[in-house]
């Protein structure tokens, strides 16, 4: 059997998500790997990536510690931001250039290429720290592993996004169908929320990935905000897939399978309700309306509040504010 990493990322600011997701998490995946590494990024941003910082860093450090001493194969390192450090990782993933710290958002950059290259083995399992899976196949990452051995054009796989629907199809992402004995799709962009890779296989088709700046209204972002105005690297991995003719491609796999649930937004709703979402999630207790959707919906969460909260604050709503607050002072 090819040995594996599940590698997890987390910052002081999961706290709050982390405390029920992550020992779910483990629950459904701790058994398949032969590697549990907890990646602490202690990094802290500008911008809703750095709330709670201080209050939210000890109990997340100490949910950390509780895993590691439940669970014999679970690791934890926080993120090295040494000088050394950063060339020795961005040489791995980006040849002579030096990485950002952040994205132009503020959100993680290095943290995530930073786990994969402090994963001992080869075959990593990346996972955020607030995603859910259902299904809870014990034999998804053994048949992952054989999958992306079987297609030497794909790049990354994970488990099927949202419960699979009765006619089988995705309702809230563009997908095309990819022929293979259980439910699998075809995507057209890469996403860094979860993936399994084979570091090898990244090294012998891509090599050194490009560092570009994010698109004009990301720079100008970035900017006005004090972060660093480079692109996703979800965003760059995409682009760098599609001219190399690499894959990415998600499937349910056999019997219950394997399949995730994220949250979109944060509410008090989602945090008071969320161990009773990982059990209905875990149980496959699923209403019609969620299955076939990624992101957690109104069948389970009303997330009107909060969707109104995010329209308001947009950061060209902030500069506004701010330019306004600016002119009535002078």
């Amino acid at each position: 059997m090819s040995q594996t990493t599940l590698q997890i990322n987390l910052a002081p600011s999961d706290w709050l998500h982390a405390g029920d997701i992550l020992p779910h998490q483990l629950r459904q995946f701790s058994g398949q790997v032969d590697e549990v590494l907890l990646t602490l990024d202690l990094h802290r941003s500008v911008g809703r990536f750095a709330e709670g910082w201080e209050e939210r860093r000890p109990k997340l450090e100490a949910l950390i510690e509780q895993c590691c001493g439940q669970f014999d194969n679970v690791r934890t390192v926080t993120v090295d931001y040494s000088s050394e450090a950063i060339k020795q990782v961005s040489q791995t993933f980006f040849g002579d250039v030096l990485m950002p710290a952040k994205d132009f958002r503020g959100g993680p950059f290095y943290a995530y290429f930073y786990g994969l290259y402090a994963a001992k083995y080869d075959y990593v399992f990346h996972i955020d720290s607030d995603l859910m899976f259902g299904g809870g196949s014990q034999t998804w990452i053994t048949e992952a592993i054989q999958f992306l051995n079987k297609y030497p054009n794909v790049l990354v796989c994970g488990p099927l996004p949202g419960a699979p629907a009765t006619d089988g199809k995705l309702i809230s992402q563009p997908t095309n169908p990819f022929s293979y004995k259980s439910l699998a799709f075809q995507m057209d962009e890469m996403s860094t929320r979860y993936f399994l890779m084979d570091r090898a296989r990244f090294r012998e088709r891509i090599g050194a990935l490009p560092l570009p700046y994010a698109a004009p209204w990301g720079f100008i972002k970035a900017k006005i905000e004090g972060n660093p105005p480079y692109c996703l690297p979800e965003d760059i991995l995409t682009q760098v897939m599609a001219k190399q003719g690499l894959l990415r491609v998600e499937f349910l796999g056999e019997g219950a399978g394997m399949w995730s649930l994220h949250p979109p937004y944060r509410c008090k709703e989602f945090y008071d309700r969320l161990p009773e979402l990982i059990e209905r999630v875990e149980t496959g207790n699923i209403p019609d309306g969620q299955r076939g959707y990624h992101d957690v919906n109104e069948s389970l969460i009303d997330w009107s509040e909060p969707r109104s909260r995010l329209q308001q604050n947009r950061w060209w709503k902030r500069l506004g504010n701010r330019m306004r607050a600016q002119w009535q002072t002078t």
